[in-house]
């Protein structure tokens, strides 16, 4: 019930998903008002493959986080937290209010065990035609150094197991490559993180070393990664509106990578933008499934030991 064409695409996103050949071994269980559920489908919701859980009540876009989830406990967000954290459910996914994805992920399905804070992560087209992933990009505008050395754990894990990248490659977000350049945060970090021998960092790296290949997983504060995130945002709209074609430039498009997963909680969340379109819902749910199979969860805590 989540986003801004909620539940419509959503609705066509699982109608697509259950058409695609990788997708064949999953149930997807809908969670949401059931008679707009049943007025937008053209599928059977009587399929084997899917299941309906009704509620009555809906976190709108624009509400504050902590009161709706503390006060709208029969919401599609509350209710499919509350499914997973009890184990009915292998992952949730929704693009519905972010803030509330996020508090109710740690007031429900709780974070890690040793964890300081979860983290939100965006994967990053590189232009050789890779991926890599920068964390936080939201959930954390401020934070303490051990906080980002556990970012930079949580990221080489996602890119090792999710993204199937050997001996992920690590770099600091800065203003220069020098050890010393950067704000008090990132030369506390620094230090930290070069000390860490379960890490391959690679040192400091700059704004415009973001989409080659000189490291993998790229390590900021909340702050720092979301206004990155929203320029590359801006600026790809601004460019496709200007019908500039370029195949690198489309590999911007979020709707190709679904959403993003909350790092360093006890179960599979996949964040979808508010935005989200069918396409998007598919590749959301296709998350989802890679992060289960991946194991990422049981790997992220065993590297806490």
């Amino acid at each position: 019930m989540g986003g801004d064409y909620a539940p419509a695409e959503a609705i066509k996103g699982v109608e697509q998903a259950l058409l695609e050949s990788d997708l064949d071994d999953i149930h997807l269980v809908l969670i949401g008002d059931e008679s707009k559920i049943a007025s937008h489908s053209k599928i059977d919701l009587s399929s084997s493959r899917l299941s309906v859980v009704h509620t009555d009540e809906i976190i709108e876009m624009a509400e504050h986080p902590t009161r709706a989830v503390s006060q709208k406990r029969n919401s599609s967000i509350s209710v499919g937290l509350k499914l997973l954290a009890e184990g009915s459910l292998d992952a949730f996914a929704s693009a519905g209010n972010t803030g509330a994805m996020m508090v109710g992920s740690l007031y429900t399905v709780k974070a890690i065990e040793g964890i300081l804070r979860p983290s939100l992560s965006t994967l990053v087209p590189k232009i050789s035609g890779g991926t890599g992933l920068m964390l936080d990009v939201g959930a954390n505008s401020d934070v303490k150094p051990e906080a980002m050395v556990q970012f930079a754990k949580l990221g080489s894990l996602y890119a090792q197991h999710v993204l199937r990248i050997e001996n992920p490659k690590v770099g600091l977000l800065s203003i220069g490559h020098e050890k010393e350049k950067g704000n008090l945060l990132t030369q506390a970090v620094y230090p930290m993180l070069e000390e860490n021998r379960n890490l391959n960092f690679i040192g400091n790296i700059e704004g415009r070393d973001i989409f080659d290949d000189s490291c993998d997983v790229i390590v900021c504060d909340g702050f720092t990664g979301n206004v990155v995130l929203k320029t590359c945002e801006g600026f790809f709209y601004q460019l496709k509106k200007r019908g500039v074609k370029d195949e690198f430039l489309d590999r911007f498009n979020f709707k190709d990578y679904g959403g993003t997963a909350i790092l360093g909680v006890n179960k599979p969340v996949v964040i979808g933008h508010g935005i989200s379109k069918s396409a998007t819902f598919v590749n959301m749910i296709r998350l989802a499934k890679k992060l289960v199979q991946s194991r990422l969860i049981e790997k992220i805590k065993t590297s806490l030991i």
